[in-house]
């Protein structure tokens, strides 16, 4: 079986559905089955590379409201999918799935849908009869919760293709005990409130500042991450003179996030739109047994990871005051912030590991391969 998986981009270049795309084509490889990948290059020059797999970096001309375009894809597409028997595609990526119509692909169709397209209208009435074909020619679409499934009005008409398979992530890393022990001794009289992700409109930083102001003087919040409300946040910070109740830590590299997940007393996921359609940081907090606070997002699967008073609490977005509140009733009881942290990592065991997600993933592929006489058809030696 060989397997090409077609994305935006791929690591170095880390995003959320750069993640996912890595840990499954990592993880489907150890487990023996061939998977490569095809993505744009970020940069005008296109590149190749082979260790335990081969990576296409197609050159990117330019960049257009979030939306890479690239000829280069198309050639190199055209060139390599006979090698394939299902290409993988990860939406949303509009000229990924432009080039993928465009070749004659006869191998089977699997769609990882992450998000619609929400911000981006003028792009996608373009778009539209393009993704349209592409749906009704893919053999399977995979969605990572229910109610994004139920609430998206592209997949409506194509339910019948649809599975659940839930994102998964590695067991964690461990924390730096180096730099754990120092920020004990920094925050020692505080409980600690760890928020991590893109400074952007939808991610509800500011609904999380303005929360702080009903907090007692021993709770502390930090914010991790870069992004363009950056001045913005800190202005409010400084107006509302939260600076030594809140704390944006700018970027935090990989090596660090382990550690201050394992230093903070709660997670919280204050996003306040649709574009946030998983949210994976509520499972790598889940991961290290913390109790969650999210917002009601309609048709998102935010609050289908977090189980209302389980796992943590839901409240509505953009309520600052239901954030305070929910805070506040986890962490000032003891026994409470136990159990709902315990019950997270049961529930990121149960379902969000990226073993899970690999398995998942790997009996689909061989579901569409199957053939009638129950042996895998079409393919391709490795």
């Amino acid at each position: 079986m060989k397997v090409l998986h077609l994305g935006k981009y791929y690591p170095p270049h880390f995003g959320g559905i750069e993640r996912v795309s890595y840990d499954l084509v990592e993880s489907i490889n150890q487990q023996g089955i061939c998977a490569d990948v095809l993505c744009f290059n970020d940069s005008s020059i296109s590149l190749y590379e082979e260790g335990k797999y081969k990576i296409y970096r197609a050159a990117n001309l330019f960049t257009l409201r979030s939306t890479p375009f690239s000829i280069s894809l198309l050639k190199i597409l055209r060139q390599i999918h006979q090698n394939y028997d299902i290409i993988h595609l990860h939406l949303p990526n509009p000229m990924g799935a432009i080039a993928l119509q465009l070749v004659n692909f006869k191998g089977k169709i699997v769609i990882h849908w992450h998000s619609d397209i929400i911000r981006q209208k003028t792009l996608k009435k373009f778009y539209a009869p393009f993704q349209k074909a592409l749906l009704k020619r893919a053999d399977q679409i995979i969605v990572t919760s229910p109610p994004y499934l139920e609430g998206s009005e592209d997949l409506r008409d194509f339910k019948n293709k649809c599975v659940i398979i839930p994102i998964g992530i590695n067991t964690p890393d461990l924390p730096d005990e180096s730099l754990l022990s120092d920020l004990r001794k920094t925050y020692s009289d505080k409980k600690i409130v760890f928020s991590l992700g893109r400074l952007i409109y939808y991610k509800g930083f500011n609904y999380l500042i303005d929360a702080a102001k009903e907090l007692p003087d021993n709770y502390l919040v930090l914010i991790g991450g870069t992004g363009e409300l950056n001045d913005e946040l800190l202005e409010q910070i400084k107006l509302n003179r939260l600076e030594s109740h809140v704390i944006l830590l700018g970027n935090i590299s990989a090596n660090e996030i382990a550690t201050y997940f394992e230093l903070c007393d709660l997670y919280c996921l204050p996003s306040c739109e649709r574009s946030e359609a998983f949210g994976i940081v509520q499972i790598e907090a889940m991961s290290f047994g913390k109790p969650i606070v999210s917002t009601s997002i309609p048709f998102s699967g935010v609050s289908w990871i977090n189980e209302h008073c389980s796992t943590g609490l839901i409240v509505p977005s953009r309520n600052s005051n239901a954030l305070a509140e929910a805070i506040q009733t986890i962490l000032s009881d003891r026994e409470t912030c136990e159990r709902y942290g315990s019950n997270a990592r049961k529930r990121f065991n149960a379902e969000f590991s990226v073993e899970k997600m690999c398995q998942r993933t790997i009996d689909l592929y061989k579901s569409l391969l199957i053939g009638k006489n129950g042996e895998i058809d079409h393919l391709i030696p490795v």
